[in-house]
């Protein structure tokens, strides 16, 4: 806790290891199968209560107002759901990129849903917690239970990837293009295929996935195509989500600061580490 009372928690990034697009339900939804990997990119969020029962943002995204921004979004669903006197002040500093399909705006209200939990001492299950966050997006309930898992559904539908069927904790290096994907854009386009036969654990760990999405990307996003293009001279290069973001296995930190200062100007690099536990889990056993 810093001298003005405010805690700091983290809200990691996720990777999306593949995205397979199964099929589209008549509410528009997309039917995925995916698996989800944080890494140790983190947002800081710090909560300070309130005894006066508002919730005021302090500091957040540049360019969102407070009304927009997931975590002001999601310490207000969960007052109004457990019908909480206390409020909130939240202040939100920025390191994950915005509109990279890293999770960050997920991430972040998971953060706030989880912690204030703690906080307004409302013991509420993990269960619960994920059911409220779905409600602010598909992939809130992931960072609320922190474990890297295989997803189906809408991406909902979570089955925590424990040993020997997680993914390996290694090191990843991240390239942000200066662009924002919508995603919304992206499914809607005429041209995703919607057809991807299931697969299973044990077939995506034999053939690695893909990324359905991608192809759409790298026609509508010329900057994303090119930081595929760049990576892929130095192993297999994927993308998360619906991008910008895309990433390598560089497997150690020599590998991964090699490449890095071959990194094209105009490229944001980050270099992490994959964990199957997320950092927001830690710091909740850690009291």
């Amino acid at each position: 806790m810093s001298e003005d009372g405010m805690q700091h928690w983290p809200a990691p990034a996720k990777l999306n290891l593949f995205l397979h697009v199964l099929g589209r339900r008549p509410d528009g939804y997309h039917l995925l199968q995916t698996c989800f990997q944080f890494v140790d990119l983190c947002d800081d969020v710090g909560l300070r209560v309130r005894a006066d029962g508002r919730i005021e943002r302090q500091a957040g995204p540049e360019g969102v107002p407070a009304a927009a921004d997931f975590t002001v979004r999601a310490a207000t669903a969960l007052q109004k759901a457990a019908g909480c006197p206390l409020g909130v002040d939240i202040q939100v500093t920025k390191r994950i990129p915005i509109g990279g399909g890293l999770g960050g705006g997920s991430s972040d209200a998971a953060t706030v849903l989880v912690a204030l939990n703690r906080l307004w001492n409302l013991s509420w299950s993990t269960q619960r917690l994920a059911d409220l966050g779905l409600s602010l997006g598909a992939d809130v309930p992931v960072f609320v239970h922190g474990r890297a898992a295989w997803a189906e559904g809408v991406g909902e539908r979570l089955l925590p990837l424990l040993p020997p069927r997680a993914p390996p904790q290694t090191m990843y290096l991240i390239l942000k293009p200066n662009v924002s994907v919508a995603t919304a854009s992206v499914f809607q386009d005429p041209e995703l295929t919607r057809n991807s036969l299931p697969i299973t654990i044990d077939g995506f760990l034999a053939s690695g996935g893909r990324n359905d999405c991608e192809p759409v990307v790298r026609r509508r996003y010329p900057e994303v195509s090119s930081a595929l293009g760049f990576l892929s001279k130095f192993g297999r290069a994927r993308m998360t989500g619906t991008g910008a973001c895309v990433f390598l296995d560089c497997e150690t930190i020599e590998r991964g600061r090699e490449i890095m200062r071959q990194v094209p100007t105009g490229l944001g690099a980050f270099l992490v580490r994959g964990v199957n536990v997320s950092p927001l889990l830690e710091k909740l056993a850690a009291g």
